[in-house]
């Protein structure tokens, strides 16, 4: 190209008398070249003019031109030489390079932190493992468990971009707030009274990633602080963001979800986003409870199990307070958890988390937020102001599928997530499972599932199918939430607050309800109240959307207030059960998976929740827990 732009420019030097005009032409690489620098002027021209001066004789007009040659050719020709080799340069992957950072949270981090990958270098990770898994949360967990369990000398190893050990999410917002200060950190207690590690397992039992190769027996690694970009899935390679290339025989794609953020903050200045977290990560749980000051005022945007889940913690646990930590819980739904219950039991559940301390302000938005002074200030839709120490964003999350961009794989536009079939198979030898999977239900149809028990059961089939099992995925996973001393409920299926209900609630009597009332006014604890709430002799049916009816609540009449302590709620699709929550009942998930599989229509809903002896006192399921 540049040699065809210099002769370009001797044509017009040569035919072209008086000044050329300055251009530039942008070469290969960038770079730029300037013509007219100088004044070119033609010989002829200037023998022209001196002889006009004395008066001789004029010269006959110089000759036409030769016709310019013509370069075309050579300029297609090099626009496709051009072409071919950047076309090449793609299929062998020398574009590849780390993605641009998502601005999620640029908030200050201990320096400690930053990049302290395990191994040091990417150059000490193998270059070929049987066994890879993206991503090292729980799904990863129960896959690489499985295939251990199938292959014992199966030689794995799993690719994290955090920086901790796997460890399970569920406690960061439940038992970890629960600890005494005196307690070892990042243990909890569990419901049977031992205490635990949130991490799976510990650090002894993981093998070096550099000695995995080489490993007689096998074992499974863990490559903290790493990230994989793409997939080459034809040729069954993982390309690191920084180039390294690891080649495998199976694959899990296991990357979980990150918290969504709201764009008010997102687009806020540093010293706003410096004190709003997205909670997520056991980094997120140190790093919030460290600066939690006394006094400390907290607002919580969002009413789901993520919002809910932390107001209650953060209003009730022992080191907040003694720390008088106020809590605020801010969301547009009219209640608590209004996504998955009914709108008359989330009214309920919002009363019971104002009685726990939270000071919970339904149908509010967040519409300005700025620094006064070292307070955030929040105005709200109505023009009210609320000043506050940190925000904590809690308004749902998606899923990490930025490999589906890079690796040619296909992604549900409804649901979110990698789409994979009913083995969870993105590609041959490509599995998905957790927070990221996209798979077929048989009964209700296409769906994603956020839930730590949809985590196990997903990433333990994925671990058989990698070993050659080929087994379909049919589990209905379920999931569960405490929310105080008086809430705590497990649910399986389609939990949708847009679905008809039909209620089943044990009423309490007036000799109970005086013994519960009695067990708070001598400042019972948290169990106890549990205990004096479950107790009940009657049932009362509810019937807050009947089968056919309009999806809003037909009962108008009001309930009493402690009308909702125990029961079972269907969901209903068709008329059929698609759903079930056992409201502080316990130890009936298997009976509830029973209905929910025969997936039937249903005479009397009243008659099939005598299936969960709602009359049992607490003595009665201490035994039956005994005999189980």
């Amino acid at each position: 190209m540049l040699s065809v732009s210099r002769v370009a420019v001797g044509n017009v030097r040569c035919v072209q008398p008086g000044f050329v005009r300055i251009r530039k032409h942008v070469l290969a690489g960038g770079f730029t070249q300037s013509f007219g620098s100088r004044r070119w002027i033609s010989i002829k021209e200037t023998e022209h003019k001196s002889i006009a001066t004395s008066g001789g004789p004029t010269c006959p007009p110089p000759p036409p031109p030769p016709p310019k040659p013509s370069y075309t050719g050579y300029i297609l020709g090099a626009i496709a030489l051009t072409a071919g080799g950047l076309g090449l340069a793609y299929y062998n992957g020398l574009f590849d390079r780390p993605p641009p950072p998502t601005p999620l949270d640029d908030t200050k981090e201990d320096p400690k932190r930053k990049k302290q990958t395990y191994p040091a270098s990417s150059k000490d990770l193998p270059k070929h493992v049987p066994y890879l898994l993206v991503g090292g949360g729980t799904a990863s967990i129960a896959a690489f468990r499985s295939i251990r369990v199938h292959d014992p000398k199966a030689k794995v190893m799993m690719i994290t971009n955090e920086l901790e050990m796997p460890y399970m999410r569920p406690p960061l917002s439940k038992e970890l707030w629960f600890n005494p200060t005196e307690a070892e950190p990042l243990k909890f207690r569990q419901w049977n009274g031992s205490e635990r590690s949130i991490f799976y397992e510990p650090n002894d039992y993981y093998i070096d990633p550099s000695k995995l190769t080489d490993a007689p027996n096998g074992g499974v690694a863990v490559a903290r602080g790493y990230e994989v970009h793409r997939l080459d899935v034809v040729n069954r390679k993982a390309i690191l963001t920084d180039g390294t290339k690891i080649s495998y025989d199976k694959c899990l794609i296991a990357t979980g979800a990150r918290p969504k953020n709201l764009p008010i903050f997102e687009s806020a200045p540093r010293a706003v986003r410096e004190r709003v977290t997205l909670f997520k990560s056991v980094y997120d749980f140190e790093q919030l409870s460290s600066q939690l000051e006394d006094g400390s005022r907290v607002a919580i945007i969002g009413g789901g199990f993520l919002g809910s889940e932390l107001a209650c913690a953060l209003s009730k646990s022992e080191q907040t307070r003694k720390k008088k930590v106020e809590v605020f819980q801010l969301f547009h739904e009219g209640g608590n958890m209004a996504k998955v219950l009914p709108e008359y039991l989330s009214s309920w559940t919002t009363e019971r988390l104002r009685e726990e301390g939270v000071k919970v302000w339904p149908k509010t938005q967040v519409k300005a937020v700025e620094m006064q002074g070292p307070k955030l200030k929040l105005t709200l839709m109505d023009d009210s102001v609320l000043l506050v120490d940190r925000v904590i964003v809690a308004v749902g999350s998606e899923p990490n599928t930025d490999l589906a961009k890079t690796s040619g794989l296909e992604v549900d536009g409804k649901n979110g997530g990698f789409l994979v079939d009913a083995e969870l198979r993105a590609r041959s030898n490509v599995f998905v499972a957790g927070d990221a999977a996209c798979f077929y239900d048989t009964k209700f149809g296409r769906r994603r599932v956020e839930h730590h028990d949809h985590a196990i059961v997903s990433g333990r089939l994925a671990g058989e199918n990698m070993v050659g099992l080929n087994k379909p995925y049919t589990h209905q996973s379920m999931f569960w939430s405490d929310l105080g001393p008086r809430i705590s409920y497990e649910a399986i299926g389609l939990i949708d607050s847009s679905l008809p209900t039909v209620a089943v609630f044990a009423k309490r009597t007036v000799e109970e309800m005086s013994r519960a009332a009695s067990a708070v006014t001598v400042g019972s604890n948290d169990s106890e109240k549990l205990q004096a709430a479950n107790a009940n002799v009657n049932v009362d049916m509810k019937n807050v959307s009947g089968v056919g009816e309009p999806v809003k609540e037909q009962s108008k009449v009001q309930e009493p207030e402690d009308s909702f302590d125990k029961g079972v709620i269907f969901y209903l699709r068709d008329k059929k059960v698609v759903g079930l929550v056992l409201w502080n009942v316990f130890n009936r998930m298997g009976t509830a998976r029973k209905i929910l599989d025969q997936h039937t229509e249903y005479d009397d809903l009243n008659e099939v929740a005598k299936l969960f002896n709602l009359h049992e006192r607490p003595a009665d399921n201490e035994e039956l827990e005994a005999a189980d």
